[in-house]
């Protein structure tokens, strides 16, 4: 597996562990490291299948998998209690990894994260949309199209598109971050690792692992989110999420720490150096704290990376 780690000589706080989302990679945390390991030791991986991690074939890709992974990356080699950071994929691993981390977990921040509720995992009713359910199903599974579906989605114009459906600020759709999401496909497993994404079951129910969690939690979204319908994600959040969880709220699309970067690093700063005073702010139990902005923050050079073996 690929990873990364950054920090100055005397870390502040817990350590932190950033994951991407699906297709991404530590790349995607371009704007954030450098600002983040300004104070504390901060970590950045590849989920199996994705970047340069290894994308073998055969392993049951999943949110098991890549829970198992998480856990274990914290374990060995951080080795001390870790916030989890996670983006869409990435927020439902890491939410999983920190719910089965129990003490282990310092805190868990899901920015626009993946993942269903058990409201919302029941079978489809009525012959239609059965009938749409099976036959769409069945499409993709086809491996001719399944090729055809992945050989499309790899193009860089189609990756650039993508990106400036989900950024509404595209300031930060550059040829790096194209290139970043084109170069792991080009591995000769990244087909494999494509099709199984078809037959990846929806994993633990969100509302479960909220109910299994005892650390802190941090909901950050990019609430105008056009693939997750971010407002009406945030209010099924808000029913089921614990206790005192904090909120941020920005004016940003589903990749809130690249397309807001400044926003992002002050909110995680500011919401990680309270992690010691636990309801500094007064909030009684079941409370949410919320703000619309946060204070701008630098940006630098991506930290050098390298391999470690998990």
């Amino acid at each position: 597996m690929h990873a990364l780690q950054a920090g100055p000589e005397r870390p502040q706080g817990p350590a932190v562990l950033l994951v991407h989302g699906f297709g991404a990679s530590t790349d995607h945390w371009r704007h954030n490291i450098p600002v983040l390991a300004a104070r504390h030791e901060v970590h950045a991986l590849d989920l199996l299948g994705f970047g340069r991690s290894a994308k073998p074939a055969g392993l049951p890709y999943g949110g098991d998998l890549w829970r198992d992974q998480l856990t274990t990356y914290v374990s060995e080699r951080i080795g001390r209690p870790t916030v989890l950071v996670g983006n869409s994929l990435g927020g439902f691993a890491c939410l999983a990894a920190g719910a089965a981390l129990g003490d282990g977990a310092a805190g868990v921040v899901l920015l626009n994260a993946a993942g269903p509720f058990s409201d919302e995992q029941a079978p489809p009713r009525g012959w239609g949309a059965i009938a749409r359910q099976t036959i769409g199903g069945a499409l993709l599974r086809s491996p001719v199209l399944q090729r055809l579906l992945f050989e499309n989605l790899r193009r860089p114009a189609t990756i650039r598109r993508t990106l400036n459906q989900v950024y509404i600020d595209r300031t930060n759709v550059d040829e790096a971050l194209v290139e970043a999401i084109r170069r792991p496909s080009l591995d000769p497993g990244a087909f494999g690792v494509f099709r199984t994404v078809f037959d990846i079951p929806r994993g633990q129910p969100l509302d479960e692992l909220f109910a299994q969690l005892v650390c802190p939690l941090l909901l950050l979204w990019g609430i105008r989110d056009p693939w997750i319908n971010a407002a009406g994600r945030r209010a099924a959040f808000q029913r089921h999420a614990p206790a005192a969880t904090s909120e941020v709220v920005l004016e940003a699309g589903h990749c809130p720490h690249d397309e807001v970067p400044e926003q992002v690093n002050a909110a995680l700063l500011d919401w990680l150096g309270a992690l010691a005073e636990p309801l500094a702010s007064g909030l009684q139990p079941g409370a949410f704290s919320a703000a619309a902005e946060c204070p701008a923050a630098g940006r630098g050079p991506v930290a050098a990376s390298g391999r470690t073996g998990a």
